[in-house]
Formats: C-alpha cells, structure tokens, sequence
C-alpha cells in the first residue's frame, strides 16, 4: 500500500508561484512512476507533469517552460514548482503513484490551486 498527501495549494495572482508537495508513505520502495494531475471544475482530470523513479519527466504542453517537476533522493516527496501561473491553472491538482506491486495505482486526496486575475 501507498499513501499520498498533496500541500501547498492556494490562493496566488497571477503571475505568481506555487509549489506543491506529494508526500508518499507506505510501501515507498514499489513506487516507479509519481505524475501530477489536475482538474478544472466541470472539466476532466488531465495529466500535468510526471517523473519516473530514474527522473525521466515528461509535462503537457501548456505548462513546459512553466512548470518543473521533481522529486527527493527516496522518491518519497515529489514536486511541483509552478511558476508564472495563470487563471486557466485553477484547478485541484492530485499526485498519482503508480506501483509495480499488482501495477497499482494509487491517488492523492487532492490540493485546490486558485490563480486570481
């Protein structure tokens, strides 16, 4: 089993940062893949950015440049610097660890990220 809790969400302006942490417990060791999702109200969950145990990152086209994803030596706290945020990145963001035990998959509760115009 794999825990996740997200923090650092908030309230910024525009033009602002945040920067979310995913905080893994549990069976840690299991872990080979932590991505970052998001979702708008009324809107599907999409993948934002995500980074393989061997810190390979990929990032949706809207944040590139924006955004960076990391995470600590022990995988166990994984990152995401959000810089020069706009309105349109309002959304409650969720961390998502993927487990080679059974390929489980496993979710945070969610962090609201509100950017004010």
């Amino acid at each position: 089993q794999v825990q996740l809790v997200e923090s650092g969400g908030g309230l910024v302006q525009a033009g602002g940062s945040l920067r979310l942490s995913c905080a893994a417990s549990g069976s840690i060791f299991s872990i080979v893949y932590v991505a970052w999702y998001r979702q708008a109200p009324g809107k599907e969950r999409k993948l934002v950015a995500s980074i393989t145990r061997t810190g390979t990152t990929t990032y949706t086209d809207s944040v590139k440049g924006r955004f960076t994803i990391s995470s600590d030596a022990a995988y166990d706290r994984i990152y995401l610097q959000m810089n020069s945020l706009t309105p349109e990145d309002t959304a409650i963001y969720y961390c998502k660890a993927d487990s080679y035990i059974l390929s489980s998959t496993y979710w945070g509760q969610g962090t609201q990220v509100t950017v004010s115009s």
